[in-house]
C-alpha cells in the first residue's frame, strides 16, 4: 500500500510537464534530480496542487522547510518558452532572498531567462538584460518599481505574481513602491503570497478576494530537527562565554546573531582578538564586502559568521550546524527566522541562547531546553584550511567558472582537490583555496592572462 503523501506524489508526477525543459514532456522527477532532491515534502506536495487549481494562494511554512522550490515548480509549469515577453515576477524583501531564488532557478535546468534586480549596483546592468526581456523577474521592490516608472519592464504581458516574504517586504516599509508595482499589473491571472509568519493583515492594494490559504505553520517542532539549548553566562558582557563556547563547538560552522551593526562589529573585532578567525555581515556593509563575507563562510575560509538578523532570511547556506543567539532576539518571529538557518528541510541544528545573570529566556522559547556546561579549560579550534581569493572579473566579463578552475590548474598548478567553492558575480569572482598552496599559486599566475586579459586576482580583504 502506498502511503497518502506517495499517492498525492504520484499523482503530480502524472500531471505536471514541464515545457520549459530542453527535454519536451520532462516530468517534475527531472527537476528533482538536477536539484539533487528525492522527493518532496507534504508541504511542497500540497503547494503545487493548490497553486495549479486556485488563483489565489497564501502559503505559510517555517524558514528552512523547502518554500522556494514549493512555488517555482509549479511557476515553470505555467511558463511558456514560446512567449518573448515576462510572464512572471516574484517580489522580494532583499537582494539576497533574489539571487537565491534566481541560483534556485537556474539550477532547475529549463531554457527560460530569468533576470534579477536589486538595489547596491549599476541599474545600467539590469537595464540591458531587460533589453530582451525575461520570462521571469525577480526583485526588490525599489528596483522593480524604478525599472517600471522608466518603462524597462513591459507590464501587461505579467500574469502572475509571487510575493516572497511578504511580511518582511511589509516590515520594510516597502508599502508605497509594492502598491505601485501590483497597480501596473494589470493583466494578473495569479497571485501567490508566500510567509513564515501566521496573522498578517493584507493590505488592499494587493488585491484579494478568493484566497485559498495552506497553513503549515503548526507543524510539531520535533519533526524539525532543532535541538534548543541554555548557556549561561557569568559576566554581563558574555564575550568570554562566547569565546569559550566556540572553542567548544570547534571547526563546525555557526552563525552568531547579534540584533545591531555596531554590536556584530565590535563582537568580531574582540573574537580576532582572541584568535577566532570569523567574518562579519550587516546592511550597511559596500554589497562586495557582503559578498565576500559571505563566500569566505560558505567555502570555509571562515567557520563563524557574526551578523544581525539580516542573515536570518534569504541566505542561501548549507550545513549550519549551530546558531548562536549571543544577543536574545527581541520577537519570536526574529527567533523563529534566526533558527531557520540551521535544521533545513532533513537536516539537524541547534540553537543556543546565551543568558547573563540579568536576563531571562524569553516566554516564546518553549518546549524541552538542555543547558549547556562548558569544559573547564578552552583549546582554540584549528584554523580553516581554506583561502578565498578575489577574481577581478565576472559573468559580464565572459568569465565562467570553468575558465577559472582551468587557470588555477593549468597556469597555477592547482589540483581539483586544491580548488574549492567558485562563486562569480556580474564583474568579479571568489574562489576558494587550499590555503598552503596560495602562496606558490600566485606567484605562478601574477604575469599569466586569464582569457587574454591581465586581470587583477589576490586574497580577498
Amino acid at each position: 500500500m502506498f502511503t497518502e503523501e506517495q499517492q498525492r506524489s504520484s499523482g503530480i508526477h502524472n500531471r505536471l510537464t514541464f515545457a520549459g525543459m530542453s527535454t519536451t514532456n520532462t516530468s517534475f522527477d527531472s527537476i528533482l534530480s538536477k536539484l539533487k532532491i528525492k522527493s518532496l515534502n507534504e508541504m511542497q506536495l500540497a503547494a503545487i496542487e493548490a497553486i495549479d487549481a486556485n488563483s489565489q494562494v497564501q502559503l505559510l511554512s517555517a524558514t528552512g522547510s523547502g518554500k522556494t522550490l514549493a512555488f517555482l515548480l509549479p511557476l515553470v509549469k505555467m511558463l511558456d518558452p514560446a512567449n518573448t515577453s515576462t510572464q512572471a515576477i516574484i517580489i522580494v524583501p532583499s537582494r539576497e532572498l533574489a539571487l537565491q531564488i534566481e541560483s534556485v532557478f537556474k539550477s532547475m535546468g529549463t531554457d527560460l531567462k530569468v533576470t534579477c534586480c536589486y538595489g547596491g549596483h549599476k541599474r545600467e546592468i539590469e537595464e540591458n538584460n531587460l533589453i530582451q526581456p525575461p520570462a521571469l523577474l525577480i526583485g526588490t521592490p525599489g528596483r522593480l518599481a524604478d525599472h517600471i516608472r522608466r518603462g524597462n519592464i513591459t507590464v501587461d504581458t505579467i500574469e502572475t505574481l509571487v510575493l516572497d516574504e511578504f511580511d518582511k517586504s511589509l516590515e520594510l516599509g516597502f508599502q508605497e513602491e509594492m502598491s505601485f508595482i501590483i497597480g501596473s499589473l494589470k493583466s494578473l491571472k495569479k497571485k501567490i503570497l508566500i510567509s513564515a509568519t501566521k496573522g498578517l493583515e493584507i493590505p488592499g492594494f494587493v488585491g484579494i478576494d478568493d484566497l485559498h490559504s495552506l497553513d503549515f505553520l503548526n507543524e510539531k517542532d520535533q519533526d524539525t530537527g532543532l535541538a534548543v539549548k541554555v548557556l549561561h553566562s557569568d559576566g554581563k558582557d558574555k564575550l568570554e562565554t562566547l569565546f569559550r563556547l566556540i572553542c567548544m563547538v570547534g571547526n563546525r560552522p555557526a552563525i552568531v546573531f547579534c540584533n545591531h551593526r555596531e554590536s556584530v562589529e565590535r563582537t568580531s573585532a574582540l573574537l580576532k582578538e582572541k584568535d577566532i578567525v570569523n567574518v562579519y555581515y550587516h546592511g550597511a556593509m559596500e554589497q562586495q564586502e557582503r559578498d565576500a563575507a559571505l563566500c569566505k563562510f560558505r567555502n570555509g575560509t571562515s567557520n563563524i559568521l557574526v551578523t544581525t538578523d539580516l542573515a536570518s532570511r534569504g541566505l542561501d547556506i548549507a550545513h549550519i550546524r549551530n546558531i548562536i543567539h549571543y544577543q536574545l532576539p527581541l520577537t519570536e518571529e526574529v527567533y523563529t527566522h534566526r533558527n531557520g538557518r540551521t535544521a533545513r528541510m532533513d537536516a539537524s541544528g541547534t540553537a543556543i541562547l546565551i543568558l547573563s545573570p540579568e536576563e531571562k529566556l524569553p516566554d516564546f522559547v518553549t518546549g524541552e531546553v538542555e543547558k549547556i556546561e562548558l569544559p573547564a579549560t578552552t583549546t582554540l579550534p584549528e584554523k580553516p584550511q581554506w583561502s578565498t581569493l578575489f577574481v577581478d572579473a565576472g559573468k559580464k566579463d565572459k568569465v565562467n567558472k570553468v575558465d577559472i578552475v582551468g587557470f588555477l590548474s593549468n597556469k597555477g598548478q592547482l589540483k581539483k582537490e586544491d580548488i574549492g567553492l567558485i562563486e562569480t558575480k556580474d564583474f568579479f569572482s571568489f574562489v576558494g583555496v587550499r590555503k598552503s598552496k596560495v602562496n606558490h599559486m600566485l606567484h605562478l599566475i601574477k604575469d599569466q592572462k586569464l582569457k587574454n586579459k591581465k586581470i587583477k586576482i589576490a586574497v580577498a580583504k
